[in-house]
């Protein structure tokens, strides 16, 4: 297994909440009888979900920060697992904005975060379960 600077349980917590995110879209309602039916899953301003990883990451230091973006490329194909090394000092040497920032606006977050995991030998989905229990 690869030697990551950030528990891999916190990137599966990480990876569910981007998957509550990415589950929410904006107001979507059809035309029937029934309202409550019609609407799927909202973001609403007042939704926490998104804040609440915002000041997660926010709140990892600057190893575990650069491992979780090395994790997403890893699992975006930027990078292999082999280059693990090479993908966390080019995070820590490119990191330009908030990490959260990068992070959040990119699309399929939870989904490369969880190839990247599973990339570098473990089990995502197990480790995910566990958070779930």
């Amino acid at each position: 297994m690869a030697e990551i600077d950030i528990s891999p349980s916190k990137v599966a917590r990480i990876i569910i909440r981007a998957r509550e995110i990415d589950a929410k879209t904006g107001r979507w309602d059809t035309p029937g009888d029934d309202a409550e039916a019609d609407t799927i899953l909202e973001s609403r301003p007042s939704d926490a979900t998104e804040d609440e990883l915002r000041s997660y990451i926010a709140d990892l230091n600057s190893d575990e920060q650069a491992s979780l973006v090395a994790i997403m490329w890893i699992g975006r194909e930027t990078f292999t697992a082999d280059d693990l090394d090479e993908a966390i000092e080019t995070a820590k040497q490119e990191a330009s904005s908030p990490t959260e920032d990068y992070l959040l606006g990119i699309p399929l977050l939870s989904d490369y975060l969880t190839s990247g995991l599973e990339a570098l030998g473990f089990n995502a989905e197990e480790l995910i379960d566990d958070h779930l229990k």
